[in-house]
């Protein structure tokens, strides 16, 4: 069985990064010393906070998904929560200082995001980061820019709803995020549909959104990948864009890197009339990559997005399409 690459404390050990030497990727570039930092455990009743870092959100949807919210914890955010600029929610100075503040909040034990959409990568140089109050950050879709830098900076975050989803997932979802969010105890095995390429890999769950992922290479943002499991999910991406992606993370060395794949929905990425899949071309790239991976994990755009916690050790058997989390997502107190 694949290691992880931790030692008995926790800790993740690389090499620090080298510069670039314009002959390819850098084999050290995406290197970095972690040593994990889990947030505090919830409680019912805690003060969290929802921003709007991305896009604009649907009101209906957002009520919905706020009054899940609610109905456990004492949900906070600024009036100005719905403001619009454009494609934002907001010119870039209001959403940066709303998350900002939302991650310094000592008080507060949980940041939950409105909308993925876009614009979270355009607030990463102003966030605190490695000052970060140890709250856990709950996001997806577009909030895999955020997820990545924290864990650039060895922090746990959870790969989850969005408020405007929340509303819309089933109990055992909201069920799963309550458990994540207050247990420090590992949650129960994942069950994907199909196995890709067979083989066990363990290591540190990193990643999200596949378009969001890919744009952070090259960047200080993105999450150490020695010894790793990669998790990808992805919207209304066209077969052949998928393909540009992932070769950009082959040719990148990302697939050098990591231990093994899981891929989560990829929803409403058929082309219209094509004798091939999106699945068919995923699974081609999967084997061309030569790495343990099982597909259709229920995380990401669908039906069901099942949280997970990024930053945690995890074991995948390709061969049954299983994920088994190793260890919970929160610290024991």
């Amino acid at each position: 069985m694949l290691c992880s690459g931790l030692d008995h404390r926790g800790t993740q050990r690389f090499a620090p990064a080298l510069p670039d030497s314009g002959l390819g990727p850098c084999p050290r570039c995406y290197e970095a010393p972690v040593r994990w930092l889990k947030p505090l455990p919830l409680h019912p009743r805690d003060t969290v906070h929802v921003v709007a870092p991305a896009g604009p959100f649907d009101r209906p949807a957002f009520e919905a998904g706020l009054a899940v919210l609610s109905e456990r914890y004492h949900a906070v955010h600024r009036s100005d929560l719905g403001a619009s600029y454009r494609y934002l929610a907001g010119e870039d100075s209001r959403r940066s200082e709303e998350l900002a503040q939302a991650l310094r909040d000592r008080d507060a034990r949980a940041v939950f995001c409105a909308r993925g959409g876009y614009g979270s990568a355009r607030l990463l140089p102003a966030l605190p980061l490695a000052d970060a109050a140890p709250s856990a950050f709950v996001g997806f879709s577009d909030l895999t820019s955020v997820h990545c830098a924290l864990q650039a900076q060895g922090r746990v975050s959870i790969h989850g709803p969005v408020l405007t989803q929340l509303g819309k997932q089933p109990s055992e979802v909201r069920s799963a995020l309550v458990r994540l969010l207050e247990s420090p105890e590992a949650p129960p095995p994942l069950s994907g549909a199909d196995t890709y390429v067979s083989g066990c890999a363990e290591g540190t769950l990193v990643g999200g959104n596949l378009s969001v992922f890919s744009r952070l290479l090259g960047t200080p943002y993105l999450p150490p990948l020695d010894g790793s499991v990669l998790l990808l999910e992805d919207v209304t991406e066209r077969p052949y864009r998928i393909d540009r992606m992932w070769t950009h993370l082959r040719l990148a060395g990302v697939f050098s890197r990591v231990r093994g794949i899981v891929l989560g929905n990829f929803t409403s990425c058929e082309e219209k009339d094509a004798p091939y899949s999106c699945a068919d071309v995923l699974r081609d790239l999967a084997r061309e990559a030569g790495l343990p991976c099982a597909a259709g994990f229920p995380i990401g755009h669908g039906a069901i997005n099942h949280p997970v916690a990024l930053g945690t050790r995890v074991r995948l058997d390709a061969d049954s399409a299983r994920l088994t989390f190793l260890e919970g997502a929160v610290s024991p107190s």
